[in-house]
């Protein structure tokens, strides 16, 4: 009878979460604002294809605030877990695990401007235009490429280590163009939306240290967070996820 009692406590545990296993899953998110009154954003002066590139209304994407509510686009935040563990990975993120991301060069722009890849997927380059481009990503872990990418043409590639932060994406041809590539061992990466909503679901529940980075800026660092201003050192930051969502609120940051 206690031997029955004692497997069953085991199968509980299991089912629960003990033994390494997360039991529990929260959502992280946090609004950035720009501190100040928000940039004009600055033309971009089209000197290749002007035909074809000119009408697009082409701009420099370093810093995209929103003029309507101060929101920063473009701030990448992922799990850093270089000195530590690897947290548990939500079920859901199962049916995304070996799906293919797509970087378009799309109007003489690179689409998206940031793109997040896990290392068990694969990237796609893309030429959507009617002229060439170049894709050139200055990656660290993995090999660098420099691709030729013909209009409607596409180019496959696997890039299966973590890089230490975001890595610069380029187009030679077309010199105004870049983007930013996010290779992570984990599905816990986000981008700031146009309104500077960040938001990464599913996350285990404990404490957890995350890396914000962005373009202009480098290390998201010096930040007002509830009105005091706070140091993030080298951009990274532990956070407790508990249960449900864990709103931090307005982040108030000027790169």
């Amino acid at each position: 009878m206690r031997i029955v009692f004692a497997l069953g406590l085991l199968v509980v545990s299991l089912l629960s979460g003990s033994f390494g296993y997360a039991a529990e899953w929260g959502d992280l998110k946090l609004t950035f604002v720009y501190d100040g009154t928000a940039p004009v954003a600055t033309s971009i002066s089209v000197n290749k294809d002007p035909q074809y590139c000119g009408p697009f209304g082409l701009v420099d994407e370093q810093l995209v605030v929103n003029k309507e509510n101060g929101g920063i686009a473009n701030v990448i935040a992922y799990i850093y877990t270089r000195t530590g563990p690897k947290p548990a990975v939500h079920p859901d993120y199962a049916a995304t695990a070996n799906a293919k991301v797509v970087l378009d060069n799309k109007k003489c722009r690179f689409e998206p401007h940031v793109a997040l890849l896990r290392t068990s997927q694969t990237l796609v380059l893309k030429n959507t235009d009617a002229v060439g481009h170049n894709t050139n990503y200055s990656t660290f872990s993995n090999p660098p490429q420099n691709i030729l990418i013909p209009s409607s043409g596409q180019v496959e590639k696997k890039l299966t280590l973590a890089e230490r932060l975001p890595a610069k994406v380029a187009c030679n041809i077309h010199p105004w163009m870049t983007a930013w590539l996010v290779v992570q061992d984990t599905p816990y990466a986000a981008v700031s939306n146009k309104n500077g909503e960040l938001v990464i679901k599913n996350l285990p529940v404990g404490k957890w240290t995350f890396q914000f980075w962005q373009e202009s800026g480098g290390y998201v660092a010096s930040v007002k967070q509830d009105g005091k201003a706070t140091e993030w050192k080298r951009g990274r930051v532990e956070i407790t996820i508990e249960p449900g969502m864990n709103d931090l609120g307005e982040i108030k940051y000027k790169p």
